[in-house]
């Protein structure tokens, strides 16, 4: 197989959650530019706007709003999904909510709207996917864990649950489907600027923390999610199964 063609994505279709923004949206960029033809699902009202933005750009991005943490509705909104891509080849879980709180404080709701989207949501199209796949005997499934999928970090005790939950989630699920062709895996990102991470980067004292704990001496930003996501969806991973691909310039070896 030809280098092009080991990383090619042509004729690939890939849904990606939160696919519009941030690290999403890097991840939408990669896969397009590999050659796959994406929707990327937020539940925001500009969700639909930001993919335009993006397919203004020469990517192959639509976007699609839709809230999957309605897990009563997320069949309905996979089929839809699934109907304007024609095929699932590749499903990204890269959705997620942040709630900082110390945890003897953590109310009740926060925990519950957190371990629906982080990892309920993401266990479901895993599901659905999966199901979609198996007939055709290929699929790539890539899950978004977290350097808290390995660290507790402080006030983010549910978010650590959830990622957590996650890594392990990537890991058994690949253990049942890789027989069916199906890879399952997991990018683990470390310092990125986004939304989520704002009281971080915005706060000198933490952002310099994060900074000189990464050996790569930066934060990371979309286009440095790009190459993982196009290797795990690719070829070139065909026997790569389980894994959690960290994506932090160094800092988890630190």
């Amino acid at each position: 197989m030809e280098l092009e063609e080991l990383f090619s994505l042509k004729g690939k279709n890939a849904i990606v959650t939160g696919g519009a923004r941030g690290i999403g949206a890097g991840i939408s960029k990669g896969l397009s530019i590999a050659g796959a033809n994406v929707l990327a699902i937020g539940s925001s009202e500009n969700t639909a706007f930001r993919a335009k933005q993006l397919a203004a750009q020469g990517y192959s991005i639509t976007g699609m709003q839709a809230d999957i943490s309605d897990t009563k509705i997320l069949p309905d909104i996979f089929n839809e999904a699934a109907g304007m891509l024609g095929n699932v080849d590749i499903l990204v879980n890269n959705a997620a909510v942040q709630f900082r709180c110390p945890a003897d404080e953590f109310p009740l709701e926060e925990l519950n709207r957190l371990i629906n989207l982080n990892f309920t949501s993401s266990f479901l199209l895993c599901q659905m996917a999966a199901k979609h796949m198996k007939p055709k005997g290929y699929g790539k499934i890539i899950n978004l864990a977290s350097m808290n999928s390995f660290f507790g970090a402080y006030n983010v005790s549910v978010y650590s649950a959830s990622k957590g939950a996650v890594a392990q989630m990537t890991k058994a699920m690949s253990n049942e489907w890789a027989s069916f062709g199906i890879n399952v895996n997991a990018i683990a990102p470390g310092g990125f600027k986004t939304d989520m991470t704002k009281a971080v980067w915005s706060d000198d004292e933490s952002s310099d923390f994060i900074v000189k704990r990464t050996p790569a001496g930066r934060w990371g930003d979309a286009g440095d999610i790009m190459g993982a996501a196009i290797y795990l969806a690719s070829h070139a991973s065909d026997y790569v199964c389980g894994v959690i691909l960290p994506v932090d310039g160094g800092y988890l070896v630190r």
